[in-house]
C-alpha cells in the first residue's frame, strides 16, 4: 500500500515514462531483410601469436545493418605469457603455435603431448570442447584471405538500390599477405588459368567458385629470419668471440649462446663454417643500411628459380601477383613503426628505411624512449626483410607496390586467419547463395509495437486508480 498521493502520482508518472521510452526505441528499430541464422552462435579461437597472444570470441548479431546477416563481435584480450617453457598451461605462452609449427617439424609426438595437455586443461572449462589442432600454414593463408574479403564485403554486399544482395566486381577480391614468428603466407586470386598449380585452395562462397593460390613458407617467418641472419653472420665473421652486424644500430650490441641456434629446426643444421656450442657471441651493430639489405638477400635462394617469372625462391612455383593486397601482422607493425602505413610510394620507403638504418643507438633510444627496448634494433632488419620479401621473392615492382595495403583492421575488426578460420568451421558462410527472409514494413511494424506498449500502459494506469479510489 502506498503511503501517500504522491508516492503513488511519482510511480504512475514513471511507469508511463519508462514504457514510452521502450515504445520510442521499438519504433526506432529497422527491420530489414535478415538472413537466416546459423546453428552455431557462439565460438572460440586462440591465438597465440609471436608477439602477442589473444582470445577471439565470435557471437551472432542479427541486428546488425549493411552486412550479411553473418555477423562477429570480436573481444580481444592480450594475454601476458611466461614463455615457452610455460606451455603446460594453454593460456600463457605468448607464442604457442609458433613453437608448436615448429616442434611438429622436429617432433610430432611432443607436439601431440603439448596439445593433449591442451585439450585437458580446455575440458576443465565451462565449453563444449571440440578438440584442438595445429593449422597448416597453407590453411593459415586462406584463412587469413577469407578474413580479409569477407571484412570488406568483398563475397557479397547489399545494395540499397537493388534492395537485394549482389556480388561484387571481381576486382574488389583482395589478396592477403601474412608475416608471423616462424611462417610467412601469401594467398591471392591469380588472372586466367594457371598451370603447374599445387598450392590451392578451392572454395564455394556464397554460390560461387574461388580458386586460391596459397604457399606458406616455414622459417620465413619474423623471428626465425632474425635467427637466421644472425648464424649467418656469425658463420661468415672471422672473429669467434664479437661479430658485426649490419642492421643493428651503430654501439649497440647483444651477446647470442650459440646453443640457442639448437632450439629451433630453422637454425639447427649442420653448418661445416660453424661449430655449434656453448659460448656466447656479441654481435656489434654497425648501422650499415646497404650491408643489412644485402645480408637479408643471402637468406633467400633465388638462383633455384632461374630466370623464371614464376618462382619466388627456393624454386616454390608462384603466379604473377595481381590485385590489390591487404598486409597484415608484422607486415603492418613493422612499417607502422616507421609510418610508412598511408601509401606512401616504394622510392620514399626505401629512403625512409635506409635513413633509419643509418641512426645510432643513442638517437633511436632517445627518440622512442617508450618502445620496447629488445625490439627497437631489430626494425632495420624487419624492414629490408620485408622489402626483400614483396620485391625480390613475391615480385611486386614499382607499379604493383601501390597496391599493397598495409592495415591491421578492416570494417573495424581486426585482421588475421582466426576469423577466417571460425567462418568456415561454423558455416557462417555458406556455399550457396545467401537466403533472406523479408521482415514487416518497419513503419507498420513500429507502429503495431508502440500501440500495443501504450495500451498496456494506460491499462495498467486505469487498473491502479481503481485500485486507488
Amino acid at each position: 500500500m502506498f503511503i501517500n498521493k504522491k508516492h503513488f502520482t511519482n510511480a504512475i508518472v514513471g511507469a508511463l515514462v519508462a514504457l514510452s521510452i521502450i515504445a520510442l526505441v521499438l519504433s526506432l528499430v529497422k527491420i530489414e531483410d535478415v538472413a537466416l541464422p546459423p546453428t552455431v552462435k557462439y565460438g572460440m579461437v586462440f591465438d597465440a601469436g609471436s608477439s602477442h597472444t589473444s582470445l577471439f570470441v565470435y557471437e551472432w548479431d542479427s541486428d546488425k545493418e549493411n552486412d550479411t546477416g553473418v555477423v562477429s563481435q570480436t573481444l580481444s584480450c592480450d594475454v601476458q605469457g611466461q614463455g615457452i617453457s610455460s606451455y603446460h598451461h594453454p593460456l600463457w605462452p605468448p607464442a604457442l603455435r609458433r613453437y608448436l609449427v615448429l616442434l611438429r617439424e622436429q617432433n610430432s609426438s611432443a607436439a601431440d603431448q603439448v596439445l593433449a595437455e591442451v585439450a585437458k586443461t580446455m575440458r576443465e572449462y565451462p565449453v563444449a570442447f571440440k578438440g584442438a589442432r595445429i593449422l597448416t600454414g597453407e590453411e593459415e593463408g586462406a584463412y587469413g584471405w577469407i578474413t580479409v574479403n569477407y571484412l570488406l564485403d568483398s563475397f557479397t554486399k547489399y545494395s540499397p538500390k537493388a534492395h537485394t544482395w549482389v556480388r561484387p566486381e571481381a576486382a574488389n577480391i583482395f589478396g592477403a599477405l601474412d608475416l608471423g614468428g616462424a611462417s610467412t603466407q601469401i594467398s591471392f586470386k591469380p588472372k586466367g588459368s594457371v598451370i603447374n598449380w599445387n598450392e590451392a585452395s578451392k572454395f564455394t562462397l556464397y554460390g560461387y567458385n574461388y580458386n586460391i593460390y596459397t604457399h606458406s613458407y616455414l622459417c620465413y617467418g619474423q623471428n626465425e629470419m632474425l635467427k637466421r641472419l644472425a648464424k649467418e653472420l656469425i658463420a661468415e665473421s672471422s672473429s669467434s668471440m664479437r661479430v658485426a652486424h649490419p642492421c643493428y644500430p651503430k654501439d649497440y650490441s647483444e651477446a647470442v649462446s650459440l646453443s640457442s641456434f639448437r632450439t629451433s629446426p630453422c637454425t639447427n643444421r649442420s653448418d661445416p663454417r660453424l661449430t655449434l656450442g656453448d659460448r656466447n657471441v656479441t654481435l656489434e651493430g654497425r648501422g650499415n643500411a646497404s650491408g643489412c639489405l644485402a645480408a637479408v638477400k643471402k637468406l633467400f635462394n633465388f638462383s633455384a628459380c632461374g630466370q623464371s617469372q614464376d618462382c619466388t625462391f627456393d624454386g616454390v612455383y608462384q603466379p604473377p601477383v595481381s590485385g590489390q593486397f591487404i598486409a597484415f601482422s608484422a607486415f603492418y607493425y613493422n612499417f607502422k613503426f616507421l609510418n610508412l602505413t598511408e601509401g606512401q610510394p616504394l622510392a620514399t620507403v626505401r629512403e625512409t628505411i635506409e635513413h633509419f638504418c643509418t641512426r645510432s643507438w643513442e638517437d633511436l633510444s632517445s627518440r622512442y624512449p617508450k618502445e620496447n627496448p629488445e625490439r627497437l634494433p631489430k626494425y632495420c632488419a624487419n624492414a629490408n626483410y620485408i622489402l626483400t620479401l614483396l620485391l625480390d621473392a613475391y615480385k611486386f615492382n614499382e607499379t604493383s607496390w601501390n597496391n599493397i595495403f598495409f592495415q591491421m583492421k578492416a570494417g573495424n575488426a581486426d585482421i588475421g586467419w582466426t576469423l577466417g578460420y571460425m567462418l568456415n568451421l561454423t558455416n557462417m558462410i555458406p556455399a550457396e547463395a545467401p537466403v533472406w527472409v523479408k521482415g514487416h514494413v518497419p513503419s507498420l511494424w513500429a507502429a503495431a509495437v508502440s500501440f500495443i506498449i501504450l495500451t498496456f500502459a494506460l491499462g495498467l494506469a486505469a487498473l491502479l486508480l481503481l485500485l486507488w479510489v
